[in-house]
């Protein structure tokens, strides 16, 4: 076929709009997307599970939705679909098939949503740059030596580069709002229980998973918020729905917000130049749209809540360990995994249940303290990242660190060091890196990364607004403003699957 050669000018409203007015066919985006994902994705690797024949088959009937027959993109990552695999970026996991949609998967579907393909994600979400071994590195369409981030890597990296205007994302430790920045596009983390994600994993990693989209447009992010909120039967955590919805959100003026920012490095050593001019520049955007911005130290004690974050994790990987060897019916053992990960579930599993609810209480007196220094303000402004995107490679173990990684693996779980120092070694390169978005997952506060500034090479530099629990109608409201007032959907990177395919 010719081609929908307009594509790039529609969000994924537009391009329903146009559906629903019959200026272009759910069949004619789909075969689009698909064109567009063949012609652009190996030079990405965005796009590893196509699901073109079932899509095709949605493509024809009659869907209703605010997104009705609008092309999207699944990562292969807690949501599953079913009868599709869901390998969650493991080998362990490769050719497990689900037999049910997950929550977060029949919302998508109820919005109108066409899913035709699975995104890159790092083995078991871990590591904020998508480079798992089971299916290659992921490539950031700005500069395809950088990562685009993770683990929505392969969601953003697709949507940056014009496969589709929006893609499912989910975030743990930042992982909407870091691949966000990396690539130049929109992520909202929304509050803690705002968007179900059981019933099988309602409250992964001690709650602080949260699961939403990117987007290229702030309205899209809204609406699509408005389609997955909300309670469902058996839900352990529920909060109460908005007044209004988000759509209206946007579409109101925001009040004068006093927003808090700062230049700390937070869980990090330093805060790249670039991170710290975007700030500033922010601040000054900020002010000239009436908005009082305040200069702010965070209140965080860096050593402990990184020990207490990565105890967590690494329990939490012994669990996963533990469910998957449930799931599928066999043992796991260390071929099946990279070395990193397999360490992590053997020091996870070296815990013992006073250093896990040690850790909890860590973070509880930590999100009190954080939640009191917060009160005064209605956002908290930081940079998304403590540095540039990181290169492809970046944060995979030197070879030093594999010798001892893969030791560690064999090593009993009695033998294995439990020493403060040990732990704290073991991620400093991630905290450094991700150095501003873990705190709002400890806390559940709504947080999103906004592409509001580029550097001089034109590698894209998110800012972070982290709001009140519950209120992600005011981070909504001030991003439409701030999207109107310096507009960055039409910005594209070299690699782009461009008009007409």
């Amino acid at each position: 076929m010719a081609g929908f050669k307009e594509y790039d000018q529609f969000d994924a409203l537009g391009l329903a709009g146009l559906i629903k007015k019959g200026e272009v066919s759910a069949v004619e985006l789909l075969e689009e997307s698909i064109a567009r994902t063949e012609k652009v994705n190996p030079r990405i690797n965005a796009v590893i599970r196509p699901m073109y024949d079932i899509a095709r088959a949605r493509a024809k009937e009659t869907v209703e939705g605010p997104f009705a027959g609008v092309p999207f993109l699944l990562k292969d990552l807690i949501a599953s679909y079913a009868g599709v695999e869901m390998s969650s970026g493991s080998l362990f996991y490769k050719g497990f098939v689900p037999s049910e949609d997950s929550e977060y998967v029949k919302r998508f579907k109820r919005a109108g949503l066409n899913i035709f393909g699975k995104t890159a994600t790092p083995e078991f979400g871990i590591t904020p740059s998508t480079e798992p071994e089971l299916t290659g590195p992921c490539r950031n369409p700005w500069d395809p030596l950088r990562s685009p981030g993770g683990s929505s890597g392969g969601a953003s990296a697709a949507v940056a580069a014009g496969i589709v205007p929006m893609a499912s994302a989910s975030d743990g430790g930042g992982s909407i709002r870091v691949p966000a920045s990396c690539t130049g596009l929109f992520g909202l983390k929304p509050t803690r229980g705002r968007v179900p994600s059981g019933p099988d994993l309602p409250d992964g990693w001690f709650g602080f998973i949260a699961e939403h989209v990117v987007s290229r447009t702030v309205r899209d992010s809204a609406h699509m918020l408005d389609c997955l909120q909300g309670n469902y039967p058996g839900q352990l955590l529920r909060i109460a729905s908005p007044v209004k919805t988000y759509a209206a959100a946007i579409e109101a003026k925001p009040k004068k917000l006093k927003i808090a920012y700062s230049l700390d490095p937070a869980l990090g050593e330093t805060l790249h130049a670039d991170c710290q001019a975007g700030v500033l520049e922010t601040v000054k955007l900020l002010e000239s749209l009436g908005h009082t911005c305040e200069e702010v130290r965070l209140p965080i004690h860096k050593e402990e809540f990184i020990y207490a974050y990565t105890v967590l994790v690494c329990s939490e990987m012994a669990a996963t360990l533990k469910e998957g060897e449930r799931v599928l019916g066999r043992k796991g053992k260390a071929a099946d995994f990279e070395a990193r990960t397999w360490a992590l579930m053997k020091l996870g599993r070296s815990f013992n249940g006073g250093d896990v609810a040690n850790a909890v209480w860590t973070m509880a007196q930590f999100s009190r303290q954080w939640m009191t220094f917060f009160e005064p303000y209605d956002a908290l402004l930081t940079s998304t990242l403590g540095e540039l995107p990181i290169a492809v490679g970046g944060l995979r173990p030197t070879p030093q660190e594999m010798i001892e990684l893969k030791a560690l693996s064999y090593l009993p779980i009695g033998f294995i060091a439990k020493q403060k120092d040990f732990v704290l070694k073991a991620g400093r390169r991630v905290y450094q890196y991700c150095s501003q978005t873990m705190p709002a997952n400890v806390t559940g506060q709504p947080s999103m990364s906004v592409p509001l500034h580029w550097n001089a090479q034109g590698i894209p530099v998110g800012m972070m607004f982290t709001g009140r629990f519950g209120e992600e109608n005011v981070l909504l409201s001030v991003a439409a403003q701030l999207e109107q007032a310096k507009p960055w959907a039409g910005k594209r990177p070299p690699i782009h699957a461009g008009g007409s395919v």
